[in-house]
């Protein structure tokens, strides 16, 4: 552990945060993928479709109880990092005290009739508390980033993804196919997640000495009143945001079953691997811009640098994903879930996914933007915007137009990729940086032509993904902005 003055020094840095975050969360997803390659070896495709989907809709259902207060210490930590650890424990305050009417609603909604969820309730309540142990990590995990120490939330993601891999493994290797007992291997890695994080930043912060004064970090949390109103965009914003990836997954099992919905989220995984590195960037950007919110001049040159890592990561994601994918899911899959036995293969899903995958990457700079602005409930608007379009391009590409499962899976790909294309439009038009990107011009026509290019060619499997090659010289900007932030 560095000596006291050395940790009170260290400050937020959107490059090296991101390096941080970005390599541990793709290490996690890795552990990630091979849990999930374990689960569908042990367990039914119906029992594992329950699963997936009543750990999603738990989640969805309580992410409200965060409250958006994780996201604004994220964003004023770095003003008074020895207040950082106060603002943890009043943000578990609130949100113990919110968490009880909601849990008490979800008791009495039932809402797993909502998708038809015919799971035991055993299984439900594991996924219940998984959900609100994931709510409770947000806090000390904010904290750690905000006060540049983002290395300690990654080892804390690190240990949460490999404790449940491992039980996944001796349940497996032991012959268990109780899938309640898989969940409860979930909920174990999960609390040790959270547990970590918050032993991490005690230790960090526990010599960190300055006045307690909340107007430090910023003159909103002088008052729970003005605190809770400013973080109130940021809570409606995560009551509706699950659904943005997660609304395709609920109409198709509505429309189609557990089976096809287990399909889709298997070819949901290496796309939700892809998403870890723009919520890592973002992550890492949002205190950065948050600190320099109030200098315009800085902010441009933060959003700049952020964008020309996302163009450089751009080739790397869209080829290295089709490859990974093509080479890894043969083998670590069973059949039902490549050739169609349930609607359509999964692997066909996931290349209609990169165009989305592609969107949300770019978007990273002016999302991120609107979240550290000084108007939140900008950024709310933005986001029901997008759900409200996720939800209508939902309901009319898979509940309507087609009339078989291999039609509604392939519809629930193409609406997720044109929603993440509408939140990468609606991003730069509610940002009010337009100017910035038609200054860059030439490098976004290069990655909308190359992105559709390569896309079309894994679709179809032609060679016009050779036509998407030119990417690659995204890749020199890309590493020399990265090196600039290494600071």
């Amino acid at each position: 552990m560095a000596a006291a003055g050395t940790i009170s020094a260290r400050t937020p840095s959107s490059g090296r945060d991101a390096g941080w975050l970005v390599s541990a969360d793709l290490l996690a997803v890795g552990l990630a993928f091979l849990g999930q390659i374990l689960l569908t070896h042990a367990l039914l495709a119906e029992h594992y479709g329950w699963m997936v989907l009543a750990i999603d809709l738990y989640a969805s259902i309580f992410l409200v109880i965060d409250l958006g207060l994780p996201t604004l210490l994220a964003r004023d930590g770095s003003h008074a990092p020895h207040m950082v650890r106060p603002a943890v424990g009043r943000i578990y305050r609130w949100q113990f005290m919110v968490s009880m009417p909601f849990i008490a609603l979800a008791f009495f909604i039932q809402p797993q009739s909502l998708i038809d969820l015919t799971a035991a309730s055993t299984l439900l309540f594991i996924a219940a508390c998984i959900a609100l142990v994931h709510v409770a990590a947000y806090a000390p995990r904010s904290g750690l980033r905000a006060i540049g120490e983002a290395r300690f939330e990654a080892l804390s993601k690190l240990l949460e993804r490999l404790l449940t891999v491992l039980g996944y493994a001796v349940l497996y290797i032991g012959g268990s196919t109780n899938v309640e007992a898989y969940a409860l291997v979930f909920l174990l890695g999960a609390t040790v997640g959270t547990g970590s994080s918050l032993l991490f930043l005690g230790r960090i912060t526990r010599t960190m000495n300055g006045m307690d004064a909340w107007s430090e970090l910023d003159p909103v949390w002088s008052n729970s009143r003005t605190l809770l109103w400013t973080a109130l965009p940021f809570a409606i914003t995560l009551g509706v945001l699950p659904y943005v990836i997660r609304i395709e997954k609920f109409i198709v099992a509505g429309t189609a079953g557990a089976q096809a919905a287990a399909v889709f989220h298997v070819a949901q995984l290496a796309w939700l691997a892809g998403l870890v590195v723009p919520s890592a960037m973002r992550a890492a950007l949002l205190p950065v811009l948050g600190a320099n919110r109030h200098h315009p001049y800085l902010r441009r040159n933060d959003m700049d640098t952020s964008l020309s890592m996302c163009f450089g990561l751009l080739p790397i994601g869209l080829f290295g994903g089709a490859l990974i994918v093509k080479i890894l899911a043969p083998v670590a899959f069973p059949d039902e879930y490549l050739d169609g036995t349930h609607g359509a293969s999964a692997v066909t899903l996931f290349n209609i996914l990169l165009f989305g995958w592609a969107c949300t990457l770019l978007a990273t700079p002016t999302y991120t933007a609107l979240m550290a602005g000084n108007r939140p409930w900008k950024f709310t608007q933005f986001i029901l915007i997008v759900v409200l379009c996720a939800v209508l391009l939902g309901w009319l590409l898979i509940g309507i137009l087609p009339e078989s499962d291999m039609g509604r899976l392939h519809a629930a790909s193409i609406a997720s990729s044109l929603s993440a294309f509408f939140l990468l439009v609606t991003s730069w038009s509610m940002s009010d940086h337009f100017s910035s990107i038609w200054r860059r011009r030439d490098e976004w026509a290069l990655a909308g032509l190359g992105t559709c290019f390569v896309v079309l060619g894994l679709v179809s499997q032609t060679g016009w993904w050779v036509l998407g090659l030119p990417l690659f010289t995204f890749l020199p900007q890309g590493w020399r902005a990265a090196r600039s932030t290494l600071s």
